[in-house]
């Protein structure tokens, strides 16, 4: 489960995390010229959505003047940003710093236990800094029965090059930032940027995920729930495994590796994934029918790539869901591509039910890859679906 930056920002302060003055508003929230007249100019104004990218994609800007707070208000707040909605801006108080570093408690799965993250490279593309200059960003895994040490503090503390009262601040942030990760049950707490400005330290940004298997520990979570992307809130209530992405290609397959393998190989052809889908083993006609209806219901979807290798999951049955959410749908999905690939249980079967349905833009594919080729072709040929939907509302916060 994704937070909103300001919803990060809460827990941070209510943890003892130093935090800039800031409020959230959202179209029926305080104006922003009121909140103006409260915090004073200049303010950085960044849009609220669940992704990433929103600097790049001009939905963080600094407003020096009431006229320009009112435009980039009006303007961010009409943004959709890799898919996402923006759903309200983060008002903040905008601050003089001399340094970004970066800090950030992950849980490594393949290692099983937490890693700590800090870099003094802050404020930019960090994968870019873990690709290109791995030894600018120090990584240090977190013993789950022991926890963080105060070694491991102090060796993040001499790489920061701290002394003094910052090193004091520092070392206190780093052992909140970890209660913070334990008691919330974190699964990706991040600051990026962690700046220093002046004899403080504030957290400019705030990043975080919540491990939704703790969900019965947590009834204060339920908050959280109702900003989350409503596709994927409701593929949860079916049980199926559904992300959304920033592309124009609709992904239905079944095996996780499958569907990622497939994600990539849209990306190598020139395309972009809207989404992850995987139906899961077994699958039967019922929730393969509501998958698709998931993946239908997004607007930016240009083109369907269905690829199935049938096991416990039968052909024939996808074939008779996408026949039938495909006709009963009609001209809403008229002009769609879809291009279908069936392979093993059932597949015979499935193939005959959706050639003898001659539903108009299917067409049938042999492999992934050549399913893939035609669905990227098919989507850069197909005219875009207007009206797209893919926020929710969130609620005020002030930090």
């Amino acid at each position: 489960m994704d937070l909103f930056e300001y919803q990060g920002k809460q827990l941070f302060a209510a943890g003892g995390i130093p935090v800039a003055r800031s409020w959230m508003i959202h179209p029926q929230g305080p104006d922003a010229l009121e909140v103006a007249d409260s915090l004073g100019l200049p303010l950085v104004v960044k849009a609220q959505a669940l992704t990433g990218g929103r600097g790049k994609a001009g939905g963080v800007r600094v407003a020096r003047t009431r006229d320009e707070l009112t435009r980039d208000v009006a303007e961010i707040m009409a943004m959709t940003i890799r898919g996402k909605q923006v759903v309200g801006v983060l008002l903040e108080e905008a601050i003089d710093f001399q340094r970004e570093l970066y800090l950030a408690l992950a849980v490594d799965r393949a290692a099983k236990r937490p890693l700590l993250l800090f870099s003094v490279r802050g404020g930019v593309d960090i994968e870019g800094v873990a690709r290109d200059e791995p030894q600018a960003l120090m990584r240090r895994h977190i013993d789950p029965l022991n926890g963080l040490q105060d070694a491991q503090i102090a060796e993040l503390v001499d790489w920061a090059g701290f002394s003094g009262g910052l090193a004091t601040q520092f070392a206190e942030l780093v052992r909140d930032l970890w209660q913070l990760f334990c008691a919330h049950d974190a699964t990706l707490v991040e600051i990026n940027p962690l700046c220093v400005c002046g004899e403080r330290l504030l957290a400019l940004d705030a990043k975080i995920t919540l491990d939704g298997n703790a969900t019965f520990r947590h009834p204060e979570w339920s908050a959280y729930e109702t900003n989350a992307d409503e596709r994927e809130l409701r593929a949860a209530q079916a049980g199926i495994n559904y992300v959304s992405l920033d592309g124009d290609i609709g992904v239905l397959g079944n095996g996780a590796g499958m569907v990622m393998s497939t994600l990539d190989l849209i990306a190598e052809a020139g395309g972009g994934a809207a989404n992850f889908l995987d139906v899961g083993g077994g699958a039967r006609e019922a929730r393969i029918a509501a998958a698709l209806d998931l993946i239908l219901a997004d607007q930016r979807v240009r083109a369907l790539c269905v690829t199935i290798f049938g096991g416990i999951t039968r052909c024939d049955e996808v074939a008779h869901a996408l026949v039938n959410v495909l006709g009963a749908k009609g001209a809403s999905v008229a002009g769609l591509p879809v291009v279908v690939r069936l392979d093993g249980t059932g597949a015979a079967e499935g193939r005959r039910i959706v050639a003898e349905a001659g539903l108009p833009g299917v067409q049938a594919a042999e492999t992934v890859w050549q399913a893939v080729q035609a669905t990227v072709a098919a989507a850069a040929g197909s005219a875009a679906r207007p009206d797209a939907d893919d926020g929710a509302p969130a609620g005020p916060g002030k930090v």
